[in-house]
Formats: structure tokens, sequence, C-alpha cells
């Protein structure tokens, strides 16, 4: 009780007592993890420099503050906007353009990073792209005092422990700075966005320094990109997907992942190829049917590389707007279908419409707020049982709805 009210007063008032023994708290907290630090190999004297004056950063969102109301965190714009919004034309057509300069400018290590890892320099660029605008967006925060108010108050404390020694290691190890180890409110780190368990497992010494440097090493942060799409399954010389024009009558209940066919059969159904003809080996290849906007918007036949995509980042609208993009800087266009007029949702309308999807046995996924496509495909399925017009879109109204009748 008696850390309840000091929390919520330190919210208040950051230069009472209150706030002094809040600090003291997490410093207790922070020494408490020294012994799991040694047993990693990080020497007292990086944990002390480290961890010397070091104050927890009770501004960032997703954390759990006793006596603070729950706030829905901010800087998800994959589940914040419409499809239409997240993939902006003019966003795309101006990474596309920034992309190919950049395509140019580094082209021996974008062939490096594709021989070695058989991933294509449009593909590593637009995740670059993506991510922090090819570096441009300046990262706020200091990784340490991220990880370690995570660590100490978010809503993930156990990962967030584990990300916050593996950021120790990485300064002992010299592979930064600190005053350069910046990151996101969430702890990503660097020009590609890697947590330290991605540094560790796919992060790549590109340029021979002896350093892997995802923050100021453009090459070794676009070939730890590559490394982790390899590692994750990435298919070399393979597409990620294309967009098709749907036959007139659409049963959008199956557009999600664990439905799939080949290409060919697909095709069969009246789903037609507009921006990519699929070769003879594409036409076998299995893939699944993607609905960003339900039926109010393009639709397009997704391969196995899209869901490497989303092992990068598992946000649907990621994986398309990485995909498109990286199609673009290799010389392609943009959506030939154009974007329906939708709302998008807010995250509690979204989780009324899962928990009544999930009550009345369509849905079996993650209660989240987040309008993936097994979310959809459980929506459509819903409407189709239900007589209701069919377009695997939620929508506010939808969530009011179902509320009333609960």
């Amino acid at each position: 009780m008696m850390r309840a009210v000091l929390l919520a007063l330190c919210m208040l008032l950051p230069h009472t007592s209150a706030y002094a023994q809040t600090e003291a708290e997490f410093q207790q907290f922070i020494q408490s993890l020294w012994p799991q630090a040694q047993e990693l190999g990080i020497s007292r004297r990086t944990f002390d420099e480290a961890t010397r004056g070091l104050k927890p950063n009770l501004s960032l969102p997703d954390l759990v503050i006793p006596g603070k109301p729950k706030t829905v965190p901010k800087g998800q714009p994959e589940f914040e906007r419409t499809p239409a919004q997240y993939l902006s034309e003019s966003s795309l057509t101006r990474l596309t353009e920034q992309g190919r300069k950049l395509a140019a400018e580094h082209r021996a290590t974008l062939a490096a990073i594709e021989q070695r890892f058989g991933v294509p320099g449009s593909v590593v660029l637009a995740i670059w792209g993506r991510e922090t605008n090819f570096g441009n967006f300046r990262l706020p925060h200091d990784t340490i005092e991220v990880l370690a108010t995570q660590a100490w108050l978010g809503r993930r404390k156990d990962m967030f422990v584990g990300e916050f020694l593996l950021a120790l290691k990485i300064l002992q190890e010299r592979h930064v700075a600190r005053s350069r180890m910046k990151a996101s409110w969430a702890g990503a780190m660097g020009h590609t966005q890697f947590l330290p368990t991605d540094f560790f497992k796919y992060g790549v010494d590109l340029d021979g320094d002896g350093h892997r440097d995802i923050w100021n090493s453009i090459p070794d942060a676009l070939a730890s990109a590559a490394s982790q799409l390899l590692a994750k399954g990435w298919d070399k010389g393979k597409r990620w997907g294309f967009e098709v024009r749907r036959p007139d009558k659409v049963d959008c209940s199956i557009a999600e992942p664990d439905t799939k066919l080949t290409v060919a059969e697909w095709i069969k159904r009246g789903y037609t190829p507009l921006t990519h003809k699929p070769t003879r080996d594409e036409l076998n290849e299995q893939a699944s049917l993607f609905l960003p906007a339900g039926l109010n918007g393009p639709a397009f036949l997704t391969l196995n590389n899209f869901y490497v995509f989303k092992g990068y980042n598992f946000a649907d609208l990621y994986a398309l707007f990485v995909g498109n993009l990286s199609d673009r800087i290799a010389g392609g266009g943009g959506f030939a279908t154009p974007w329906g007029k939708i709302e998008q949702a807010r995250s509690d309308h979204i989780e009324t419409i899962q928990r009544h999807l999930t009550e009345a046995g369509f849905y079996r996924d993650k209660i989240d707020g987040k309008a993936g496509m097994k979310t959809r495909a459980a929506l459509g399925a819903w409407q189709k049982a239900n007589g209701a017009p069919l377009d695997c879109w939620p929508s506010r109204a939808l969530a009011e709805r179902m509320s009333a009748k609960r």
C-alpha cells in the first residue's frame, strides 16, 4: 500500500521525498540483479558504471504504476491507423525515392549482404526505411534507462530483466558507447530496431571492425536485419507475395494464414494477379489470401516470406508495408486497387469484438485489441452465421452493438 501511495505521489510531486524513496526502491531492484549480471560475464565495473545514478523513466508508456490509470501505449501505428493511413502513398513514394538513392550509394554493401544471406538489398532497405526512416529518426531514449524501467514496472517484467542484462553485456563487449546506445520506449535499438536478445542472436559485424554496431554502422545494421530474416526462414530468390483482383463473390473469412492453396488454385478460383505475373515455380507455391482492410481495399496472395516479415514485426500492415516498399525500391509500383473509406476502431472496441467472438465460439486467439488476420477472419465467420453484411472489418459501431447485447 505504501509503495502505491509513493508511486502515485511521485507522478505529481517529482521533487518530494516520496520520489526519492521511489528512486531508492528502484536502485534496490537494480542492485538485486547483480548476481544474474555476474553470471553473464558482466564485470562489477561495467555494472556500476551503467547503473550509477540511474533513475526510472516513469513517463514511458506500458508501465504498471499503482494508483495511475491504465493507458493505451502510443507509438504502434500498425494498430492505430487504417491500412490506407499506415500505407499512405505519400510516405511510400518518399521512402521509395530515398531507398533507390541509398541502393546506389550502398551498392557494394547490399551486394555483399545478398551474397551472404540471400536477402535482396531492396528488402533490407525497406526494413531500414520503415523502422527508422533510413536512420533519420533519432531514437530518443537511453537504452539502459528504458530497459531498467520496463524490467521494474513494465507489463512484461521477466522479459525485460533479460533484455536489461543483455544490454549491459553489449556495453561489456564494447560494441557501442553508452552515450550512443539509443532506443525506442520499448527498448528497440539502432537503425533496424533490435532488442538486445535479437542483437546477440542475429547481430553481424559486416564492416569487420570487431564490433556489431547497429547504431552507427550501416553495413552492420543492414546485415543484421538480413541475418534475422534468414534465421526466421527467408526463402532465397522468392517473393513475399503480390496483389490480386478479387472475384465478384469473396468469402473474406478464409483470408487467414491457415487457409492455404497453391497460387494456381487461387487463380483458378478467380483471383487475378495485378502487379506480378507468377512464374511456373510460383504457381505451385502455397499461398494464403490477405485482405488487410477486409473487403474495403486491395487483396493479396501472400507467400512464406510475408510471414518471415511478420517474424521481424508481427503486425500484418508492417509486413505489407515492407513488402510493397521493397518492390518499389526494386523498380515496382504501387497498389493497383484503391483503399476504401473505413474508420479504425479503438483497441478497447476491438477487444469487445474479440471477447464477443470468443464467447460465440468463432475466435480462439489472444484478446489484445489488435485487428489482425485471425480477428478479421473470425468476424467474417460470425457475420456469415448471423446474416450480417459481410466485410470482415471490425468497427466501433459493431463493438457498441455487441456491448448492448451483453
